[in-house]
């Protein structure tokens, strides 16, 4: 190995044995970025929850008059609770040419390698700045990229393009499915289940709801696909239900969640106010006619856009010439790229090393070789943005 190889070896080590859940805080490891950066020379600007136990972490490197190219990712992991781990997640272990532990894919590696060529980038003069933008809780509703986006809005200056190193083989992502995840909860009457005509069985209009959420699922599983995705169409999904007390009791009350990842040329707005409609016109009617005081009511518990970068932009090409790409590609989960895209209207691609199959998964690991891929674009980045 050399240095640059060790410098990011151990930055992902650091990075690991820091365990940020998105449930927990995250400052210990973003104060160790601000550290490491200020014994750089660079100041970062931390942004804090309102709670002041999680932040975010933005810093320019080079010039500070000029827009430049702004490496992000996000510094919390999910949960290992009831996963069967054959390694200690929050040690880095080498073993048959992978890395194992908890973000290591996901994405702690990307954002590693990053900082650990900061060093190389000053050194060698930058012309154009570096950005990078660590973020938290990306993994419950990514309010954490948000925190810096509000943070910077008003800056002089801010970053012309978005590179988000999320797990993609190194391969450039221009485009991803958006999500919005919804409780439902469906208020019936309560009765004797042999006077079950008289109650309103809430379980049952949660039945019906679901099943007409699957009905519109398969006009889309059936309708124009887009070819690029793996998925190629908007999916529906119902995860979790609750309801009911008794078998003989009729039930008052059910909850059940779902969500929807749509195609980028699917408004969520529209899928969402549809379904809402069918439960305010179909089943709320039938509902009130044997009782008033029911219903169903929508809580949206978290959302993000779809990303759909045009393929001109200039990112794009940035993007493929640092991976040594000539094509680029869609994917069907989501990325804080799509936020930092449409709200801080900063034209992003998606690419990172790593695979997203072992995301989120016991054994969690990233190919040496990827981390080695990710190192040669660091490399490159170098070269077209340094002055020597």
């Amino acid at each position: 190995m050399n240095s640059s190889d060790l410098s990011s070896l151990e930055m992902i080590r650091k990075f690991i044995e820091s365990p940020t859940v998105s449930r927990d805080s995250n400052l210990e490891l973003i104060e160790y970025i601000r550290d490491y950066l200020a014994d750089l020379g660079v100041t970062a600007h931390v942004f804090k929850n309102a709670e002041k136990t999680k932040a975010s972490i933005y810093a320019t490197l080079g010039p500070a008059d000029k827009p430049g190219i702004m490496l992000a990712g996000h510094t919390d992991v999910v949960p290992i609770d009831g996963q069967e781990w054959h390694t200690d997640p929050w040690k880095l272990v080498e073993k048959d040419g992978k890395l194992f532990g908890r973000g290591t894919t996901d994405m702690k590696g990307f954002c590693a390698i990053a900082l650990s060529f900061a060093p190389l980038f000053l050194e060698r003069g930058l012309e154009t700045p570096i950005h990078y933008g660590f973020t938290f809780e990306e993994e419950i509703n990514r309010v954490g990229i948000n925190a810096i986006l509000d943070g910077i809005k008003d800056f002089p200056v801010r970053p012309a393009m978005c590179i988000v190193g999320e797990p993609s083989e190194m391969k450039v992502v221009v485009a991803h499915k958006g999500k919005k995840s919804i409780r439902c909860r469906v208020r019936g009457f309560e009765c004797h289940s042999s006077l079950a005509p008289t109650g309103v069985n809430a379980i049952e209009y949660a039945a019906e709801l679901i099943a007409f959420i699957k009905g519109v699922s398969r006009e889309f599983s059936d309708g124009t696909h887009d070819e690029a995705y793996d998925i190629p169409f908007t999916t529906f999904s119902v995860g979790v239900i609750q309801g009911g007390t008794a078998l003989n009791i009729v039930s008052k009350d059910c909850v059940f969640q779902f969500e929807f990842r749509h195609l980028p040329k699917d408004d969520p707005e529209d899928l969402y106010e549809r379904i809402i409609r069918h439960a305010r016109e179909e089943l709320e009617p039938r509902m009130h006619a044997v009782h008033t005081d029911t219903g169903i009511t929508f809580e949206i518990m978290s959302e993000f856009p779809a990303l759909d970068t045009d393929p001109d932009e200039e990112i794009v090409s940035v993007a493929k010439r640092l991976s040594q790409q000539n094509d680029h590609g869609k994917v069907a989960f989501g990325t804080e790229a799509s936020v930092i895209s449409k709200h801080g209207r900063i034209p992003t691609v998606v690419c990172g090393p790593g695979s997203i199959d072992q995301a989120h998964k016991p054994d969690e690991f990233i190919a040496i070789d990827q981390v080695a891929k990710c190192e040669e674009f660091m490399h490159r980045l170098a070269d077209s943005v340094c002055e020597s």
